[in-house]
């Protein structure tokens, strides 16, 4: 058996310009954000993104790192609209494929099952198929003669997730109320990364009444693990914590204002940074707030 683990640092050596990413997670919930934080320090750009968006893309939009988006919405779950990501699509800087929940949900399944497309009802009759132009149906070959959106395979040269638990092999557990779509990112990745909030051996992952239903990611698909605890912030991950709502109120209020947001990207993110003094960085904050 291979041990997988990895820095988020060893991770980020692993991506290059121009890749497509996904990014798991949901909305401001369990977010890879320290594997993020590492992509934000390196020299890497130019990224297709695929992700139910959050804070994740706001960030990287914001650092221009995105050149095309596919996504079905951007949010911060308690702010609507990702403030970084309405900014960007307002001033044209990133491109946009923005397709119906069902649809992203099938083309991961077809990128996972090696699949060029799949069909879903989802789609027939809405704009999403005007802002699509790109966008095929096809007719079922049965007596019902029903046509289908085609929804395209959501293939990604590399996937990042974040889970509760995970072990050196890159078998990983969620303990939350969702499993989201992490595990479909890495099976329609070509290489997979996942972040933990603790590393624990195999037996851990095993046991126990639940365990068949949490255990979520195989390590056939993941390339490489790396436990980061605090790794999802200011994002969710329960039970181990929630989302640090004061924190993205004050990320939120930052992202209005160019000058209160130069001032936040250099005290919580700058480019010599690592996740320890990200996290330092953090309690330092919260600390003043009381």
């Amino acid at each position: 058996m291979t041990d997988k683990s990895m820095t988020p640092e060893d991770v980020v050596d692993r991506l290059s310009s121009g890749m497509t990413v996904g990014i798991g997670g949901w909305g401001s919930r369990r977010k890879p954000m320290a594997l993020v934080r590492a992509l934000l320090r390196s020299p890497v750009t130019d990224l297709t993104v695929v992700s139910c968006g959050g804070p994740d893309v706001g960030l990287l939009a914001a650092a221009g790192r995105i050149r095309r988006l596919v996504a079905p919405f951007v949010t911060l779950d308690s702010v609507p609209l990702e403030p970084h990501f309405r900014a960007a699509r307002e001033g044209g800087r990133i491109a946009l494929t923005e397709i119906d929940e069902a649809m992203f949900l099938w083309g991961l399944h077809a990128a996972a099952n090696r699949l060029p497309f799949l069909p879903v009802r989802a789609g027939l009759g809405s704009d999403v198929m005007r802002v699509n132009p790109g966008l095929r149906t096809v007719v079922s070959p049965y007596e019902d003669g029903e046509e289908f959106v085609a929804a395209p395979a959501l293939r990604m040269d590399a996937a990042l997730v974040h889970v509760n638990r995970a072990d050196r092999l890159g078998n990983g557990q969620y303990l939350g109320p969702d499993p989201y779509f992490d595990d479909l990112f890495c099976e329609a990745a070509d290489r997979a990364y996942v972040s933990c909030e603790r590393l624990v051996e195999t037996a851990e992952l095993t046991g126990g009444e639940t365990a068949v239903q949490t255990l979520l990611i195989q390590r056939h698909s993941v390339a490489g693990v790396v436990e980061t605890p605090g790794g999802a912030h200011f994002t969710s991950c329960v039970p181990d914590h929630p989302r640090d709502e004061p924190f993205q109120k004050a990320y939120a209020t930052a992202a209005a204002d160019p000058a209160a947001w130069a001032a936040f990207r250099e005290r919580f993110l700058p480019d010599h940074g690592d996740e320890k003094s990200y996290l330092q960085a953090v309690r330092t904050w919260h600390e003043e707030q009381k």
